[in-house]
């Protein structure tokens, strides 16, 4: 099953009726006015989208655009997640770089802007981000790594993460990261047969 076709239907069962004739009233300029009439629910409405091409797995940005207009930062959080490929398929080092998103986004807070800087964050980029989440601190780290990771693609890794924490002297989210990834790594080595066994090694003394 197609990851980003699953994360279109959950987006969609997520909305009210407000917040689809919402949608529809952004989406004036992408579908003409009688497809908009037709369009009776959110996936009637990304069907059309997908059909002109204008949404796609590698181009989300309209998707985003559309969810931060709603204020939705649940519906965000989904798509950060299918575009950090928690979504199911994830590349090799994936679902590390997306737990290391989540504890630096839960720990670095009114900083952000140092880290994104290190991590070349243009500061047109980081006005914007201010913008759209103008009270909401962890939205805007998540934000600025997503554009960091955009960037970077395959380059975008947890090690050059921990050394850009650690070039901005937060060697305390740089520590918790290592220590999230080597959990994960060992964790992901254990066979279910030895897991009971092998709990007590997880432990934090």
């Amino acid at each position: 099953m197609d990851p980003f076709l699953v994360l279109l239907h959950s987006v969609s069962a997520s909305l009210s009726t407000g917040e689809l004739t919402d949608l529809k009233f952004l989406c004036r300029e992408q579908v003409g006015k009688r497809k908009l009439e037709r369009v009776q629910s959110g996936l009637d409405l990304f069907s059309v989208l997908l059909e002109q091409n204008d949404l796609e797995p590698q181009r989300t940005e309209l998707l985003r655009k559309l969810l931060t207009s709603l204020r939705r930062h649940d519906l965000l959080r989904r798509l950060d997640d299918f575009e950090a490929g928690a979504a199911g398929g994830a590349a090799p080092g994936e679902e590390d770089l997306s737990a290391a998103f989540d504890i630096i986004c839960d720990n670095v807070g009114k900083d952000w802007k140092r880290l994104a800087r290190q991590l070349k964050v243009s500061e047109a980029k980081m006005d914007g981000i201010e913008e759209r989440y103008p009270r909401n601190l962890r939205e805007r780290v998540r934000e600025s790594l997503r554009i960091w990771k955009n960037v970077e693609k395959e380059e975008a890794t947890v090690a050059r993460l921990v050394g850009a924490l650690r070039a901005c002297q937060m060697n305390l989210v740089a520590d918790l990261v290592e220590e999230a990834q080597g959990l994960q790594n060992q964790s992901g080595a254990m066979s279910p047969m030895s897991w009971d066994s092998d709990t007590s090694a997880l432990e934090v003394p």
